[in-house]
């Protein structure tokens, strides 16, 4: 996992090194000025398209863009004129005036400047009496007079009104044939004259040949005024751009990094995403801040871009000091913040303080969140970074610790959320050891409703705050439960980082550099208390992928332990031996895991310990699942009632997925399973979710629903590797090995396992499972039967070796193939039967048809059908295996007499010709030949023949020949149509009965009346 962001292209903008502060009126015109691929404005480009092409064509239209500062207004126009000038129109604009003294009508003057630098300026003598006017504006006064007017002496001698008619004569004659496109921006900061010139515009503009795009911010202004009237009485379109969504910041994520949307960093996106709430000005700067520098670490909050700081700072200054602490104190809390709390704090009068927040939610920078207006947000997270970025230290503490005071008088005791959010405001007063202290509360409470991943962050804040004067005792307290989280939730991310805590463990991991932050120093702490904590440190190497090194602390663990260990103790290092034994190869891993799991479990129960006996028995359950079902099952059922009877949500969920994966390979409905991996990941359960995304991958798979499965395969790959969850990037990677094996894709499935192969160790059984789900599968798609009874003798060889924890043929396919084979018989089939694994859905389609095999071969043929009947029904969800079952059955139940093997074949030929499987479609079109059975030729046209037809072995020809008897038309006018002899006209139609069975041609045109073309009498088809 790489410690960095992705770089920049190289013609990126240089500015991300040196940047320079952009105005606060125009925030998207940042230093990055490299302009990528406009995103997420399809919508409004059409409705800017249109209206050109209108002006084109005579008719003139208005439309208003506004939007919050940084949205991407100014953007959007720009694309408008690049769109109007690449239709060959005049294009021109003019900007309002953000700094210095007011400039009557200066976006109109500067528009017009514009026009006269380009040579497009016309002479005032075709404007007629409003010539002087324009000569006025541009400052060159002239002899004569303006309607009604003083000879014009500059831009602010004439009245709006008359300025306003010589604008719209002007863009009548700039436009002409071409059309003229006038962009005004900024105009939140006109003058009142220029609003008035523009007012006049909007209500006339619809007979001239031009295009009038006016941009304003959302704020209350004159403009926004003038903008709603427009609205209201039809003289302008007003379009609101809001912030992009998600996939949209993604895309611009890839195109400012001038890379494929595949290629960018997740963890990039979902910074820039959370931190930009969409805002382009904010994803760009952000990008590029973040971008080719390191990765920030997960308890820290990278630095705000500088740019987008400045911005939202001086903001924040124009509504005056209040505003400034007001908005200060707010940032502490974080993007959200409770405005009674900030009231209480402040202590300025209500209405005084009620204008200003007024204020703010105009200026975009912060917004109400929910139901009430108890609760506020800033727009997007990184505004209260800048503003905290922006205090100064004492500063800072002095707005904590009065924030602090007015939530404790608020809310005494700090229930709920409150505890978290007291403990940041001490941390902002720079009180450590009482933020630890509420983190550490907090965390508990998070922990105890089931948000996992919240409880870890907290957990990880207070280890950070435990200065050296905390008792090794509490930090060893803060240890235990920041691990615990850390294994549920997989954020090894919030591990400790190294010599951050050298007085927990005394020395006892033994140099390892990846738990230098709790090894080292004396020995303060109980040595059984470190065994525990070595025992979870033993379960998250196991989760990462790292045998060796969960077996070096579970030694060390088990050497701390004692002969007269804890109870509390004992269980917790019982646990992760079995944990650790999963993650080790041998041949006896399962029983030996199984016998602490045991073990871990009496101990629990005897000595009262809910939560370790929810834990044994979640591990026996799925320890059990391989050999049978149902004490896999009854485990999980008590892991369950355990936990709903003692609260304890994680161990709840944990048996919930279980018990949904069991029931669904039972009865093939992964509906729950979906449900319960939704469930797992709210709280943060990540491991647990990716447990049952690999089950549902698999279901998918079966169920030939291959691109979904692709998508769950990769998106769930993607988290486990940024996670560093090996053993779950292995299994998802074996899943994608298995996705081509079923289509057949033996290049794209050897790709797959050598990406596998480097994981292999990470998930010990994983070797057993690729040789059966998806070697020898893609081997019996090819007809190469010999290849696949060696992979599956390879996975059997492998799983002696070391046991496989998942199904991977042995109670399924490799019965089947031994009974067709002579291998294996009534014995093997009764063990294989006697298995939960071999009763599940999926299976049963296979120990059924060996069975079928096993009963035809003793003379039951009516068993045998019947016992057929059963196991393909079964397999009605997979229609894969269900025609690979069909053909492999077919010639055995052909010899014996039973079930339906013509029917099979030629469904199974069908399907596999469909499905571009053309090994094991020929092996049963030559099936069908030995049986002496019809076999369709394959010729171009096939998909015109209905399904039901071409099961029939209705070919091509024979279809053409059926549509013409349906129409009740005879041999001879069949033969001319068709430009074929009428003998084989008449060699066809008696292929077309013996096949589908009709007595005549008459009932024949009966049955299929349907074939003759709707609309069209008998004989005109």
């Amino acid at each position: 996992m790489s410690d960095c962001w992705p770089a920049l292209p190289d013609d990126a903008c240089t500015a991300c090194t040196a940047r320079t502060a952009c105005t606060a009126a125009e925030p998207e015109r940042g230093p990055h000025t490299r302009r990528g691929e406009l995103v997420g404005r399809e919508a409004e480009m059409g409705r800017v398209a249109a209206l050109l092409a209108a002006a084109r064509s005579g008719r003139g239209g208005a439309l208003v863009v506004t939007g919050e500062p940084g949205v991407g207004k100014t953007r959007l126009a720009a694309e408008a004129l690049a769109a109007a000038a690449g239709a060959d129109m005049i294009t021109v604009r003019g900007r309002a005036a953000t700094v210095g003294s007011p400039v009557p009508y200066r976006p109109l003057v500067e528009a017009l400047l514009l026009l006269a630098r380009a040579g497009l300026l016309p002479d005032p003598d075709e404007l007629g009496g409003y010539g002087p006017v324009l000569a006025g504006l541009l400052g060159a006064p002239r002899d004569g007079t303006g309607p009604g007017k003083a000879p014009a002496a500059g831009p602010g001698a004439a009245s709006p009104i008359v300025v306003a008619e010589t604008m719209l004569r002007l863009l009548a004659v700039v436009g002409g044939q071409r059309g003229c496109l006038l962009v005004l921006d900024d105009l939140h900061d006109a003058d009142a004259g220029t609003l008035a010139v523009v007012e006049y515009l909007l209500d006339h503009i619809g007979h001239q040949p031009a295009v009038l795009l006016l941009i304003a911010g959302r704020e209350p202004c004159a403009a926004a005024d003038l903008a709603a009237r427009a609205r209201r009485r039809g003289a302008a379109e007003v379009l609101d751009l809001r912030p992009l969504s998600r996939a949209d910041v993604h895309l611009l994520v890839a195109s400012e990094l001038g890379i494929a949307p595949a290629d960018v960093c997740p963890r990039l996106v979902e910074r820039t995403a959370a931190g930009s709430a969409g805002v382009p000005f904010v994803v760009k700067e952000l990008v590029h801040d973040l971008a080719g520098g390191p990765a920030p670490d997960a308890t820290c909050t990278p630095p705000v871009p500088s740019t987008v700081a400045g911005d939202v700072r001086r903001r924040a200054e124009k509504l005056g000091p209040l505003g400034v602490e007001f908005l200060s104190t707010a940032a502490l809390f974080g993007q959200r913040f409770p405005l009674p709390v900030l009231e209480h704090a402040i202590g300025r009068d209500h209405a005084e303080l009620s204008a200003t927040l007024r204020a703010a939610v105009a200026s975009c920078l912060i917004t109400p969140d929910g139901a009430g207006t108890q609760w506020y947000a800033f727009r997007y997270q990184v505004a209260a970074e800048a503003l905290l970025d922006g205090l100064g230290p004492g500063e800072r503490a002095g707005y904590a610790r009065r924030a602090a005071l007015a939530l404790t008088a608020l809310h005494p005791g700090l229930p709920g959320a409150w505890c978290a959010h007291a403990a940041r405001l001490h941390e902002h007063a720079g009180d450590t050891r009482e933020a630890a202290r509420l983190y550490g509360e907090a965390a508990g409470r998070a922990m105890r409703e089931g948000s996992v991943e919240r409880a870890a962050v907290l957990l990880a804040r207070a280890h950070r705050h435990l200065g050296p004067g905390a008792a090794p005792e509490v930090r060893a307290t803060v240890l235990e439960q920041l691990l615990d989280a850390v294994a549920c939730s997989a954020r090894f991310d919030l591990l400790p980082a190294p010599a951050s805590a050298p007085d927990i463990l005394g020395g006892d991991g033994g140099g390892d550099p990846d738990t230098a932050g709790v090894t080292g120093g004396e020995h303060p702490v109980p040595a059984q208390r470190r065994a525990a904590l070595h025992a979870r440190l033993s379960d998250i190497a196991a989760l990462r992928g790292r045998p060796a090194e969960a077996l070096r602390h579970l030694d060390t663990a088990r050497r701390l332990l004692g002969s007269r260990p804890t109870d509390d103790h004992a269980t917790l290092v019982d646990i992760a031996g079995a944990r650790a034994e999963l993650s080790r190869p041998a041949p006896d891993r399962l029983h030996t895991a199984a016998r602490s799991a045991h073990r871990a479990l009496d101990t629990a129960r005897r000595a009262g310990l809910p939560d370790r006996a929810c834990t044994a028995l979640l591990l026996l359950g799925q320890l059990a699942r391989e050999q049978d079902e149902l004490p896999a099952t009854a485990h999980f059922v008590q892991a369950r009632a355990i936990a709903l009877a003692h609260r304890l949500p994680v161990h709840r969920m944990s048996a919930e997925v279980h018990l949904a994966v069991a029931t669904a390979s039972r009865d093939g409905r992964p509906d729950r399973v979906e449900q319960t991996r939704q469930e797992a990941l709210q709280m943060g359960l990540r491991p647990l979710a990716h447990e049952a995304g690999f089950a549902l991958a698999l279901e998918r798979i079966r169920r030939c629903e291959f691109t979904a499965a692709r998508d769950r395969i990769r998106e769930g790959a993607a988290d486990a590797e940024r996670r560093g969850l090996a053993g779950a990037l292995a299994a998802l990677r074996l899943a994608d090995a298995v996705r081509c094996a079923h289509q057949g894709r033996r290049a794209e499935m050897e790709e797959a396992l050598e990406r596998l192969a480097p994981l292999v160790d990470a998930a010990p059984g994983v070797r057993a499972m690729s040789c059966g789900l998806a070697r020898a599968f893609c081997s019996l798609l090819e007809e190469r039967h010999d290849a696949a009874g060696q992979e599956f003798a390879q996975a059997l060889a492998y799983d002696a070796e070391n046991p496989a924890t998942g199904e991977f043929g042995k109670h399924g396919v490799i019965l089947l193939l031994g009974v067709l084979a002579g291998r294996m018989g009534r014995r093997h089939y009764a063990e294989s039967a006697g298995t939960g694994v071999g009763g599940t859905r999926w299976n049963h389609q296979f120990t059924g048809l060996a069975h079928a095999v096993l009963l035809g071969r003793e003379g039951r043929s009516d068993g045998a059908t019947a016992a057929a009947g059963k196991a393909l029904e079964a397999a009605a969800p997979y229609p894969m295996a269900r025609r690979l079952c069909q053909r492999l059955v077919a010639q055995a139940a052909y010899e014996d007499g039973w079930g339906a093997p013509v029917e099979w074949l030629r469904e199974a030929e069908e399907y596999f010709h469909g499905a571009g499987l053309r090994a094991v479609a020929g092996a049963s079109r030559a099936l069908l030949r030995g049986m002496g059975a019809s076999v369709r030729q394959r010729r171009t046209g096939t998909e015109q023949v209905p399904p039901e037809l071409r099961r029939c072995g209705i070919t091509v020809r024979e279809f053409e020949v059926a549509r013409l008897v349906a129409e009740r038309i005879g041999n001879k006018d069949i033969a001319g149509r068709l430009h074929i002899s009428p003998r084989t006209v008449e060699k066809h139609v008696s292929s077309l009965l013996q096949k589908t069975g009709h007595p005549n041609r008459r009932a024949f045109a009966s049955a299929a009346r349907g074939l003759v073309p709707q609309g069209l009498p008998a004989g005109q088809a």
